[in-house]
């Protein structure tokens, strides 16, 4: 037979069962073994690292991530170009470009991009504005390596006098 203690506080009095307390302890333990086990398993949901990418898929490879415009006058020529081409097994589409601010406008090539072609994106930089300067174009395609950013950069002269 299992004991039981006679516990009295404050005129309250209750049986304290040492087989209701293992009970309890049992009922506890197993809440938090389930609630463990759950955690576990939402964790154990991350994404999966993307793998390699396709061997068919369209990979767009520029000549140059940077332009460096250099040192150029106030209200100079800004076009400047891009080249790339498409050293995938898939036509290239360029889905966007869009420049980091206002003085910077990209024009992206509207058509399919063939396997083995080349293309060019443009990119105006409002020289107009005195100072060095570094801004980004980002381009987003349907290529394996995804979006890629592009700077420009450089200095333009204050306006003679």
């Amino acid at each position: 037979m299992l004991m039981g203690i006679q516990v009295s506080n404050w005129g309250c009095n209750f049986k304290y069962n040492s087989q209701e307390r293992l009970n309890s302890m049992k009922k506890i333990n197993s809440i938090l073994l389930l609630m463990t086990f759950t955690a576990g398993m939402l964790l154990a949901q991350v994404k999966p690292m993307a793998g390699p990418a396709p061997a068919k898929a369209p990979v767009i490879t520029f000549e140059s991530l940077v332009i460096d415009y250099g040192t150029i006058a106030h209200n100079a020529d800004g076009y400047r170009e891009f080249k790339f081409k498409n050293t995938g097994k898939q036509d290239l589409l360029i889905s966007t470009c869009a420049g980091s601010c206002g003085c910077t406008v990209p024009e992206c090539p509207k058509e399919v991009i063939a396997p083995g072609k080349t293309g060019v994106i443009k990119v105006k930089y409002a020289t107009n504005r005195v100072g060095q300067f570094s801004k980004t174009v980002t381009v987003n395609s349907n290529a394996s390596n995804g979006t890629v950013t592009l700077t420009i950069k450089g200095n333009v002269l204050p306006e003679p006098e």
